[in-house]
């Protein structure tokens, strides 16, 4: 998904340049067996948001499910894991997705410099999601070299480290932090500092990053559905001039194929319409629920977007997932509804797929970006519930992606989703 949100890890990043790397603390195996969740875990945050909502139906609905038991939900859905509070597509952030429950995983694809694919929310990230800045000699491989912030044109810390700068070997070096970056940094330590008030480094002392392959075992092992995203490349494609669009869609359908992994336990995303009408045409197993994630970040992209609804649905695309402001409106007395492209994509015959909830801070502010479409409705941490209840029984919405899935299992698991 996209629309990062900066956050960082502040352990173990003490090295500046200069200074040598500090190394990091030992991670668990990426490859290490795990025990399978049966005991689910869903903190107190859930009741904590309940308690935060305004009288009337739905909170003595929620109020009333405290004391039930958990059971995971393939309507909970782990963007990136749990990336709220732990490092985001790391083995610590997947494994605390599934002890919250979330039915579905997510890695985000991308590739390295020897053509492996990785889980990365960008091919382009490592400097903000990494500690790869504070090893020197993979520093020096980055793309665009770490640069202060320079106090008088008032030019920001930069860097920019791809994971198609480094061969899987280095990749696996690395250590995983929360995402962020400080723009006014005079040193690297400084530049790796960035977690936003409402998140924490609680848990970002260890960040086991996974290739793709080590994604589908960890998912094998928790038994939970796989929905890897293909990333677009920041580099260009083909990539050294044979590495094409189409070899890298099917070596991602190709790594769960080889694992033995069902079709029907895979929601293969793209926000490349191309690359679900090749998985349809080429692997129909697996294109037969790809997720065409739609590309709209302004309420002025909507007409465009509904308008193309009706050739996706004749071309075979059969779930789209927009982001969740896209799918909701007011009504007349300031109330969130279903929006018109919301209503568009049901008449179309599609499924419905969303994000991202718990990834607004604590909607104090209107919501941001994933709530501009309803901000004056938007009072307080409690309008989570209201939001996604909206999605989830006027919308219809089959599943929603969280940055802390332990909220919408909650909901799952109260409403018998």
């Amino acid at each position: 998904m996209r629309h990062l949100i900066p956050g960082l890890s502040a352990a173990l990043l003490l090295a500046v340049a200069g200074f040598g790397s500090v190394p990091a603390l030992a991670a668990p195996a990426a490859t290490a067996k795990l025990q399978p969740v049966s005991n689910y875990q869903i903190g107190v945050r859930p009741q904590y948001l309940v308690d935060q909502m305004r009288d009337g139906p739905l909170k003595r609905q929620l109020k009333s499910c405290e004391n039930i038991p958990t059971s995971k939900s393939q309507f909970s859905i782990g963007h990136r894991g749990a990336a709220m509070q732990f490092p985001e597509h790391t083995k610590e952030s997947y494994v605390a997705a599934a002890r919250m429950g979330a039915g579905v995983l997510e890695c985000d694809v991308t590739f390295t410099k020897d053509r492996e694919l990785v889980c990365r929310h960008s091919q382009c990230d490592l400097h903000t999601t990494t500690n790869i800045l504070a090893i020197p000699e993979l520093a020096a491989k980055c793309s665009v070299p770490f640069t202060p912030y320079d106090p008088v044109t008032g030019a920001p810390a930069n860097a920019k480290c791809c994971t198609s700068d480094l061969t899987l070997s280095d990749f696996k070096r690395l250590t995983g932090k929360m995402d962020g970056a400080n723009p006014k940094a005079m040193t690297v330590a400084d530049y790796l500092k960035g977690t936003p008030d409402w998140r924490t480094d609680a848990y970002a002392a260890t960040g086991t990053l996974l290739t793709h392959k080590e994604s589908i075992d960890l998912f094998k092992q928790l038994k939970v559905d796989m929905t890897p995203e293909l990333k677009e490349a920041s580099v260009a494609m083909p990539y050294e001039g044979d590495y094409t669009q189409e070899k890298y869609a099917q070596q991602m359908i190709d790594e769960y194929k080889a694992a033995g992994v069902s079709p029907k336990r895979v929601w293969a995303q793209s926000f490349n319409l191309n690359d679900n009408l090749y998985w349809i045409a080429n692997e129909p197993a697996f294109g037969a629920q790809s997720v065409a994630l739609i590309p709209v970040d302004l309420p002025s992209q909507i007409p465009a977007a509904t308008a193309k609804l009706p050739l996706m649905a004749a071309q075979g695309v059969k779930v789209v997932a927009p982001p969740m402001w896209a799918l909701l409106a007011l009504d007349g007395k300031g109330r969130m509804v279903p929006s018109d492209y919301a209503r568009a994509a049901r008449e179309n015959g599609f499924k419905i797929i969303s994000w991202t909830l718990e990834r607004s801070g604590t909607l104090t502010d209107g919501g941001g970006y994933y709530f501009q479409s309803v901000t004056p409705a938007v009072k307080g941490p409690g309008d989570y519930f209201t939001a996604l209840d909206v999605l989830a029984n006027d919308v219809g919405i089959i599943g929603m992606f969280s940055d802390w899935p332990a909220t919408v299992t909650y909901y799952a698991n109260c409403t018998g989703r």
